[in-house]
Parts: C-alpha cells; sequence; structure tokens
C-alpha cells in the first residue's frame, strides 16, 4: 500500500521552497507540488531521489520531469479552474497529476504503448484521473479541441501546426522546441486568430515522437 508520511510531507515542503527559490511564485502551482505525492512515481530503492530537483529515468527511455521543470511549465500555461488541458506526453503522469491538483481538466496522450498502459492503470490507484489516449501526441487530439491549454512534455523540432490549430482563442501553448539534446522553452499565445510567441530559458527534454516530431 501506498504511504504519504509525515516525512515525506515535510520532504514535498522543502522542494516548494526550493522551487520558490528558484522564481516560481504562482501559488497554485507551488500548493499543487506541496499535495502530488512524487515518491509514488519512484520504485522503494529509489524513494531518496524522489524530492531532489532532478529529472530520474522511469524506463522505456523516458524520464519523470524535473520539479522545476513541471513547476515552470504549469506556471507559464496560467491554468485557471476548469480549464481543458492537451498534455502532449503522458510519461510517468505526474505532470498531468499536478495540472489535475491545479483544477484543470486533463486529456493525456502517450506514443510509448507499455508507458500509456503503465500510467492509465496506475494514477487512478492514486487517486488522480486525467482522460488517457494512447497515439501520435504531435497531432494532438483533434476529437477532443479545442482546448484551453496545451503542454507538450517532449522537445520538438518544430511547433506542431496541429497543436496551434487545436487551441481555443485566448489559448496557450507551452513547447520546448530545438534539436535533441537541448530546446527553447516556447509559449505561443491565440488572439484574435493570430500567434504571438515568448521564448524563454533552455531546457533538455526527451524527444517527441510522431508525424510532426522526430521520427522513432
Amino acid at each position: 500500500m501506498l504511504e504519504d508520511n509525515y516525512k515525506q510531507r515535510g520532504l514535498r515542503n522543502k522542494l516548494v521552497k526550493n522551487l520558490q527559490k528558484k522564481g516560481i511564485s504562482d501559488p497554485v502551482v507551488l500548493d499543487a507540488i506541496g499535495k502530488v505525492p512524487r515518491h509514488f512515481f519512484f520504485e522503494n530503492a529509489l524513494l531518496e531521489h524522489a524530492y531532489q530537483d532532478k529529472a530520474f529515468p522511469i524506463g522505456e527511455g523516458q524520464t519523470i520531469s524535473q520539479p522545476y521543470t513541471v513547476a515552470f511549465q504549469s506556471e507559464k500555461l496560467e491554468i485557471r479552474p476548469g480549464d481543458k488541458v492537451l498534455e502532449i506526453g503522458t510519461g510517468s503522469g505526474y505532470q498531468a497529476c499536478i495540472l489535475l491538483a491545479m483544477g484543470a481538466r486533463v486529456y493525456t496522450i502517450e506514443y510509448n504503448r507499455k508507458l500509456y498502459e503503465t500510467t492509465r492503470d496506475f494514477l487512478p490507484l492514486i487517486g488522480f484521473r486525467p482522460y488517457f489516449f494512447h497515439g501520435d501526441g504531435s497531432k494532438g487530439l483533434p476529437a477532443k479541441a479545442p482546448f484551453n491549454k496545451i503542454i507538450v512534455t517532449a522537445g520538438a523540432p518544430i511547433i506542431p501546426s496541429a497543436l496551434t490549430d487545436q487551441l481555443a482563442e485566448g489559448g496557450i501553448l507551452i513547447i520546448p522546441v530545438g534539436d535533441r539534446e537541448s530546446q527553447k522553452m516556447v509559449r505561443i499565445r491565440k488572439r484574435d486568430g493570430r500567434l504571438f510567441k515568448e521564448e524563454f530559458a533552455n531546457f533538455a527534454f526527451v524527444p517527441l515522437l510522431g508525424e510532426q516530431g522526430w521520427k522513432a
């Protein structure tokens, strides 16, 4: 049985303070980081790593993102309660849980079938229920569009046109764009049918696979 004890809650509080020192200021983001038990996503032998501010392998060539990266992307999305959010790259499911804890309705799509099945079965066990999909995230999820917010948790060579097409008026897309080793975090806002682009710091994500991403 999964346990969230006093020590682990204390470690989460330390992580939240660390993220504040690094510039994360949105109280809704910080509250979500403080609520979601990140150690649930780690094997018992690796629990000591759960509240360190670093990424960690989860198998299938994927990682659970660094908490700062999760917080940074979540903050730049400007989530409002009830926002319909599309997440490209479910991975471990940690980012989806943060978005749910922020009050979003989350649709999440994963390219890797094994990760999709594992996370689809696991998240409801810890009380988180996004809408799960398996497929090519670079194409978005047209059947469920439009979305108020779209978050891409893998590095893309370009900004897929399918994603900007599925963004609602007034919506925000956050996506790391670059080569396979390093990407610039980009935020796109849609206003009056036009796209407005902002660039932030460099990050390093696993590659976005698919028709409008990198080839597997």
